[in-house]
Order: C-alpha cells, then structure tokens, then sequence
C-alpha cells in the first residue's frame, strides 16, 4: 500500500491546488472547491490578497535566484497553472533554465502538462508524488535537474498541508540535504500569529471540506524559521509577503497572513 495516497482524479473534497484556483479566478475546480474557498476568503478577506501577494514573491524569489545565476529549479506542490508560474519567470531571465514541477493530483498535473511548456532552450518535467515523499520526488527530478549542481527549491505555500507530527521541518531538511551547495530554499506559509483569529476561522472551514491529507496548519514567524536552519538567510529574513524585496512602486501590507523567506545552502 502506498504510503502516501494520491488523490483520486474525481474528488469529493476540497484540494488546496483547486481551491487556489478558485481565489487566482481560474475555471479549474469542483464546486466543493468553490464552497470551501468561498467560504475561508469570507471569513478572511486576506485569503484572496495573501493568495496574489504570494505569486509576486514566487515571480521576486525566482528573478533573484535566477541572478544568483541558478538555472535549476524544484517546484513542490505547483498547483493549477496560472500567470508567472516558475518556469515562464526563470526562463525570462535565463532561457536554459530547467524546472520539475511537483504535484499530488493527477488534475493539476494534466493541466501542467498542456500549459507549463519550457521555452526551446530550457526544460520542464512534471512528477506526480506527495511532498512528504522525499526519495520518489528526488529520484524523479534527477531525470531532468543535475543534483551535483545548485537548485531552487521552492516550497510556496505548500509546508502547511504537512502535520507536525509528520515533521515537515524534517522533511524539508532531508530534500535540502540531496541538494549541492550554493542551493536556495524559497518558502512562505501561512502565518498563525497575523490577524490570528481571522486565520484559524477560515483554515477550520477549510479544513472541514478538505480531504484528511490536505487539511492546513498556519505556523508562527518561530515555527517558520525553524524551516531555515543551518542555512543562510537572505535579508530582510523571515517577513510577511509584501515585505520581501517589494518592487519601488509596491506597497507592504502588514495584514496579508503569510510568512516567507529566500536562504542559501553554504
């Protein structure tokens, strides 16, 4: 039996890459999606600009990796395909780059497929597995990245469908331990200890329509950092979305629940 079941490609609970679609305006869900994400945006109207602001720090995160002069990277829990997806950033900046997708339903996969195509220069490949599969999400990106070599990891938005008793700060380790030196992790979460109460109201109506796998857990600033040890954080640390190298024209927003941060691997 597997140990971590993948689900079903007919649903009848909410899936987080779904309900993302949902408050990105996307077409790409089942009306328990749309329930469960209108619901969580109407017991906090953050959901909807926490959900965008994360895109931008994606689209930041990457342009800055990417000047870093990384040319491969690692995307876990992609979602349903929407603008600046990872690929479409980095290949901006560097054609030859090349990105696996990593996702645990067959749906956003299929929709990956047909929509993340790599430029001519460059690649993508597209895994289907659980973020808590470590080896199989590896063993699969290997075909396409050369681990030897330095990696983006991006783990956005994606941490919190893993429990703490199954030690995602473990998991995360162990994927950053396969990875060479000069590798980046880029992560955001959503956050326990901004505009809390709001936050823990729209994660329970969530996680009342989401399948057992795919139920969230907001994390403190602590409890997120934590995710960064031993590596080396980039400044401005382990900030609020809006807070993390904004463009001159951005304004912050100290409101959004979600905390994110860029550390290299020494």
């Amino acid at each position: 039996m597997n140990e971590y079941p993948l689900p079903t490609p007919h649903p009848t609970a909410a899936h987080p890459a779904r309900v993302y679609n949902v408050w990105l305006g996307g077409k790409d869900h089942y009306p328990v999606d749309q329930e469960a994400a209108e619901l969580a945006a109407g017991a906090n109207p953050t959901i909807v600009p926490s959900v965008r602001a994360n895109r931008a720090f994606l689209g930041r995160a990457v342009r800055h990796l990417a000047s870093e002069g990384i040319r491969q990277f690692l995307d876990i829990g992609t979602g349903i395909p929407a603008a600046e997806n990872t690929h479409e950033v980095a290949q901006q900046a560097a054609p030859e780059s090349r990105v696996v997708y990593v996702d645990n339903d067959p749906i956003v996969l299929t929709h990956a497929r047909a929509l993340l195509v790599s430029g001519p220069e460059g690649q993508t490949d597209y895994v289907q597995a659980d973020a808590r599969d470590v080896d199989t999400i590896l063993d699969a990106a290997s075909r396409t990245l050369d681990l030897s070599r330095p990696v983006g990891l991006m783990l956005v938005a994606i941490l919190q469908y893993i429990k703490d008793a199954e030690d995602p700060w473990d998991i995360t380790q162990r994927l950053l331990d396969r990875l060479a030196p000069g590798s980046f992790l880029v992560l955001s979460h959503p956050a326990a200890d901004v505009t809390a109460p709001e936050v823990a109201e729209s994660m329970r109506i969530y996680n009342e329509r989401a399948a057992s796998h795919a139920s969230a857990t907001p994390r403190t600033q602590k409890e997120v950092a934590r995710f960064l040890d031993g590596l080396e954080v980039l400044e401005p640390g382990v900030v609020t979305l809006t807070r993390w190298r904004p463009a001159p024209a951005d304004t912050p927003d100290d409101t959004l629940p979600m905390w994110c941060a860029v550390a290299r691997k020494a």
